[in-house]
């Protein structure tokens, strides 16, 4: 019996040792066998410095009672006090594995192989554990001595003396000597088999990987040929009793239990084939009928056991196969699918403790690396490892993966197979599960050095890796640059010289010494850039073929490039973000309009990377809401010292902002695949003209408040107000368009007027003159030649004066252009007060009379045949042709002015919605309505691409064979189909002047 005050002394030294049960320990450390050693500081310190010291004493109990006599006891006992290696390894072992403290209290002078402790053993290899295995002659000889190699590996892994990757090598080395003996016995127990034929095994999976778990199936392929002359079959038949019987002595349970399962389900046909082939057969199949996910099985094949020159000769018949897989037909798409059905086959109560397969897990990481080695690895040998750190390594070196995501990867994945190895060692079980037990938690955190709270530390980093292995597998395997990629040919992968020049000139560059003379420039040295330029190129050089005029896109890409290549983050958004790559390619090579706004700030590339939004999933070029844009503005407009600093602030965010539509723009229309918004062209052309037009009424608040604020402060005499009309008013802007306005002011109470008429002039001219001084920004045109009397009138009215007019004097024309007014910016309260002031004028009550609608009829007839350009195609030209912007817009102008007083949805200064609304009211029947809308957002499109294409606003397209294509590129239309082009134009704009002539002239 112990006494109170001793037992009360060591639960509590047991407790601070880390025992979850100290009443358990107490009774151990009575017991007769540590009778010697019970009160030592040195055994009690080391028992708490293991994952569970409870598991740890229990075991060294039974390790002791197991032992013959007291002599072998006390050799124990005394070994464990003095010898610290040993005692931290056997120890350690004990409180990490329950089942290799049972193999220890079954074959209790097997702590012996702890002992020694010579520089060979810090890292044994296949040859130290065939010594080890030697004189195993039969199944369960071959199971205890397995056990006695595997002690050793878990007490260097867990003591730390190893890391988890070389644990992982040593595991497979001991496989690969397990199953040479394991054949040895076979090729013992049958003689006249052995003397038929060869046979070679290949290890496929983690033990081909050199990355084995403690306990795993491991995976084989067995190759077969005769010897000595035999007849095949004969051989074959014998090959395969060998293999079968080798698998048994591995698999089957003894009274020693079982080692591990020896899986051929790899092999051609699966479970369905036969076990063993012939190498010539091996190659048949693989020539013929192999799927995808048999060759990235392969990644990992190696000779391992039997007749290794066969093995040898198997792997590199098999080789050249492996890396043309990423040439097959939807290569990427059904890895991809393989990884995401793997996932969605876990069950729902295991999927969040799924260490191997679940998301975030293992398998994340693998796939990553193995779809990458499979893609680049046709024309980069380095990257031809089966272990998957390693093959990280390499990826990283070679400038396909970037240095932060992994080195995160890898310790992620360390630190995941750590959990992983600690789990299956506890009891030699196979799973991937994390336990929920706090019990089991408890001891795996320990064993991963977590002491404080070793469950909620676990569960924290686990989540942690998992995490970032989630964020970086989907970054890195599902980014289209490695679809593009394998879809080249094996030698296009790393382009050398004459492996470029031939390239350009197979992809259609004009100039192709100078497109030669850019890459050169782009791709040449040792650095890690140009390395990372190479992975991108062979990529970005189809897409910008894939444009009217690569020569410019590569030309681009060499200028944003330059401007961009010290930057740290530049190459990585492209190599690692998705979609950022194509976008970029699209933009520099779809005309000069984007790239020339990208130009004056190369760092807008930012915005062509992944996001939720329009375009293709470019969520970075989804254009700002106006009050966002006006919020930005204003701000810089604030810090800005001065009225031309400010506005010079404002026009460099509408430059940016400007790209930004563009690009989505082209991204959109150019896109393969069509998201919500760009299925429906009409939709982006709205988006486009919204996102101008909103662009445009910012640009102009922010402009008003610096020069107001730079000559007035606060304190304008008068009120004032910008009214957008046109386009600008009907946010249907285009990237060309000037800003159609009027100026309304209202002196303030007791202003005097003269003063602040001048004051609104002065403000109007200012904010004209800022807006157009030469930068490195667009202009932005103001045009206010749609107020009363014209360019004649005095550009600022009041809005007494407009209401004179409109009531005295006002034309036909003008109430029409009234249709499109709608206030932009300045003063709120005025601008309505004008919509008020003019709503009686375009929708005027019981509509037009039968006078004014011939007048507007009259005036549209003459515009046609007095504007129309000389020379120019009128079935070609977008805004005064047949059936173009014009022929609709007046159609549905008339109906706003005939029944807008009594149909509230025509009271609208967009044109799409002015139409849809006549429709609503049965005004135009769907088809005409259909008709007509097809040919304004056509036009509309055009207009957009010719900007785009061009950089220079125009009406009709271009006369240049090879700008007219990029038109056709915007349209949808591939190369060689610009006739198509003209001819499709031609027949939707002679449909909807139809319509216009029956709905607009009556006719």
């Amino acid at each position: 019996m112990t006494a109170p005050g001793r037992r009360s002394s060591t639960f509590s030294r047991l407790l601070r040792h880390g025992f979850t049960d100290p009443s358990a320990a107490e009774r151990l450390l009575d017991s007769a066998e540590l009778s010697g050693v019970r009160n030592d500081p040195v055994l009690l310190d080391a028992l708490g410095a293991t994952a569970d010291p409870n598991l740890a004493l229990l075991g060294l109990v039974r390790l002791l009672e197991a032992q013959p006599d007291r002599t072998a006891r006390q050799a124990v006992l005394d070994t464990l006090i003095a010898a610290k290696p040993l005692r931290d390894r056997l120890l350690g072992v004990l409180g990490a594995s329950a089942a290799l403290g049972d193999h220890l209290a079954r074959h209790a002078q097997d702590w012996q192989a702890l002992v020694t402790y010579e520089a060979q053993d810090l890292h044994p290899g296949v040859e130290e554990f065939e010594r080890g295995l030697a004189e195993a002659t039969d199944p369960v000889s071959l199971r205890v001595a397995y056990r006695r190699c595997l002690l050793s590996i878990a007490a260097r892994d867990v003591c730390g003396t190893t890391d988890v990757a070389q644990a992982a090598a040593e595991l497979a080395d001991l496989a690969t000597a397990t199953l040479r003996a394991a054949l040895a016995i076979a090729r013992a127990a049958a003689p006249e088999d052995a003397a038929l034929c060869r046979l070679s095994v290949i290890a496929m999976g983690k033990c081909g990987g050199h990355e084995l778990n403690y306990v795993s199936d491991v995976d084989v392929i067995f190759v077969g040929e005769t010897a000595d002359g035999a007849d095949e079959q004969k051989a074959i038949r014998a090959a395969t009793r060998l293999a079968s019987h080798m698998m048994r002595i591995c698999s089957e349970t003894t009274v020693e239990g079982s080692i591990w399962p020896v899986d051929a389900n790899l092999r051609p046909e699966g479970r369905n084939g036969p076990l063993v082939r012939t190498l010539s057969s091996h190659l048949a199949y693989y020539q013929r009928w192999a799927k995808t996910w048999e060759f990235q099985a392969l990644l990992k094949a190696r000779p391992v056991a039997g007749d290794l020159d066969l093995g040898e000769e198997y792997v590199a018949a098999l080789e050249p196969l492996v890396w043309k897989a990423a040439e097959r037909e939807n290569f990427v798409p059904d890895v991809q699918r393989m990884r995401r059905r793997v996932v969605e086959n876990i069950p729902a109560s295991e999927v969040d403790r799924q260490l191997k397969l679940g998301p975030g897990g293992l398998r994340d990481v693998e796939f990553a690396v193995q779809l990458l080695q499979l893609v680049h690895g046709r024309g980069d040998t380095s990257l031809r490892s089966g272990t998957t750190l390693d093959a990280l390594g390499a990826l990283a070196a070679g400038g396909y993966v970037g240095r932060t995501d992994a080195a995160q990867l890898d310790a992620a994945y360390r630190f995941l197979r750590s959990m992983e190895h600690r789990i299956q060692l506890y009891r030699l079980r196979r799973t991937h599960l994390v336990p929920e037990d706090d019990n089991d938690l408890r001891r795996i955190g320990r064993s991963l050095g977590l002491r404080t709270d070793p469950v909620a530390e676990l569960n924290r980093e686990w989540r942690r890796h998992a995490a970032v292995v989630r964020r970086l597998h989907e970054k890195l395997f599902y980014r289209p640059l490695l679809d593009a990629a394998a879809q080249l040919a094996p030698g296009e992968t790393r382009l050398s010289a004459d492996a470029a020049r031939e390239r350009l000139v197979a992809l259609g560059y004009a100039d192709p010494a100078a497109a030669l003379r850019h890459l050169e420039a782009l791709a040449s040295g040792v650095s890690r850039k140009a390395a990372i330029q190479r992975t991108l190129l062979p990529v970005l050089l189809g897409w910008f073929a894939d444009s009217a005029n690569p020569d410019a896109g590569l030309l681009n890409f060499r200028k944003v490039s330059d401007a961009l290549g010290k930057t740290p983050w530049y190459l990585r958004l492209l190599r690692d973000e998705g979609a950022a790559a194509e976008n970029l390619a699209r933009v520099l090579s779809a005309g000069r309009l984007a790239p020339d706004l990208l130009m004056r700030a190369p760092e807008a590339v930012s915005l062509l990377g992944d996001g939720d939004g329009v375009a293709g999933g470019a969520g970075g070029l989804e254009p700002r809401e106006r009050a966002h844009l006006e919020q930005e503005i204003l701000a810089a407009v604030g810090r800005a010292d001065g009225a031309q600093q400010a506005v010079t602030a404002a026009r460099g965010v509408r430059r940016r902002e400007l790209f930004r539509t563009a690009a989505m723009d082209i991204v959109g229309s150019y896109g393969t695949e069509a998201s919500p918004v760009t299925a429906d062209q009409g939709a982006l052309v709205d988006l486009v003209g919204g996102a101008v037009s909103d662009l445009t009424a910012a640009t102009l608040a922010g402009t008003l408040r610096a020069v107001v604020r730079d000559r007035w402060g606060d304190t304008l005499p008068t009120r004032f107000a910008v009214i957008g009309m046109g386009r600008f008013g009907g946010h249907e802007l285009g990237y060309g368009s000037d800003a159609d306005v009027l100026f309304v002011h209202e002196p303030r109470e007791g202003a005097d007027e003269q003063e602040s008429a001048r004051a609104a002039n002065a403000v109007v001219s200012e904010m004209r003159r800022l807006l157009q001084i030469p930068s490195a920004d667009p202009p932005l045109l103001i045009d206010a030649d749609l107020r009363p009397e014209g360019k004649s009138g005095p550009l600022v009215r009041t809005l007494k004066s407009y209401e004179a007019y409109y009531r005295r004097w006002s034309l036909g024309w003008e109430s029409q252009a009234l249709l499109r007014a709608e206030p932009v910016a300045g003063d709120d309260e005025l601008g309505r007060r004008f919509i008020d002031l003019i709503d009686p004028l375009r929708y005027p009550a019981d509509g037009l009379g039968d006078d004014a609608v011939r007048e507007i009829r009259r005036l549209k007839a003459r515009m046609e045949s007095e504007r129309m350009p000389r020379g120019a195609d009128p079935t070609l030209h977008t805004k005064l042709g047949r059936g173009g912007l014009s022929d609709v817009e007046w159609t549905v102008q008339l109906f706003q002015l005939r029944h807008g007083w009594r149909e509230s949805g025509l009271r609208t200064t967009r044109t799409r919605e002015a139409l849809a609304a006549a429709h609503a009211a049965d005004l135009v029947s769907a088809e005409n309505a259909a008709i007509l809308d097809e040919a304004w957002v056509l036009a509309t499109r055009v207009r957009n691409a010719v900007m785009l294409v061009r950089g220079r606003a125009g009406d009709t397209f271009p006369s240049d064979g090879r700008e007219l294509a990029a038109v056709g590129r915007y349209l949808g239309y591939g190369p060689g189909h610009v006739g198509d082009m003209l001819d499709d134009y031609r027949r939707i704009t002679r449909r909807a002047r139809g319509v216009v002539e029956e709905l607009f002239y009556g006719a």
